[in-house]
């Protein structure tokens, strides 16, 4: 017999102080910072659980919060054939402990979110950017990054190499027509004099 949501909501409220939410057929658990690795580390061991496989880490990012990010774990069981989402709010300067004790495939998702977020995982033995360069300034998913970035990259042919500038961007010369091509001109276009002398 397979537990519902409901029922498997209510054991980890049991034996964990969390709150769940069931939205669009999934359940949603949210934790605080302290108490993540033996949530995990519950949700992976407990026989009514059995939660083993870590799907994702990934991050999200409320500027206007003080506990800016969620950092959200997806979890997998397929003994139960359920899924389970955790969630964790931090801020840049709290540090979320890492689950590679508990997953050791959480290395490589915390690594993600620490190069595209900034928030920092205690603990892992690795953490370093993943996805942009080395010495990239910045997290660029995070709300408040500039769309341009900061550097553009570009082959130098003088150099024969690649060579990082600062982004310009000119506005000067630039002209936007925001009209809706439904409305149509409030001024003559060529060619409206024929289309007058028709209707005439």
């Amino acid at each position: 017999m397979t537990k519902t949501l409901v029922d498997l909501a209510d054991s980890i409220k049991e034996s964990r102080p969390v709150s769940s939410l069931i939205e669009h057929g999934e359940l949603m658990v949210t934790t605080t910072v302290q108490d993540i690795l033996s949530l995990l580390t519950f949700l992976r061991d407990d026989a009514g659980c059995q939660f083993t496989q870590l799907m994702d880490v990934c991050g999200v990012d409320y500027p206007m919060r003080t506990l800016r990010f969620d950092v959200v774990y997806n979890l997998l069981s397929p003994k139960l054939n359920q899924r389970i989402r955790i969630k964790v709010q931090t801020d840049e300067a709290t540090p979320v402990p890492s689950a590679v004790e508990v997953f050791s495939t959480a290395g490589w998702f915390e690594r993600e979110v620490w190069d595209l977020y900034g928030v920092y995982f205690s603990g892992n033995p690795d953490l370093r950017r993943i996805l942009t360069d080395y010495g990239f300034d910045g997290h660029p998913l995070r709300k408040d990054f500039p769309l341009t970035g900061y550097v553009e990259l570009r082959y130098d042919p003088e150099q024969k190499r690649v060579a990082y500038s600062p982004v310009k961007l000119p506005q000067a010369y630039r002209t936007f027509d925001f009209m809706s091509p439904w409305e149509g001109p409030e001024y003559r276009l060529p060619g409206d004099e024929k289309a007058e002398v028709k209707a005439g």
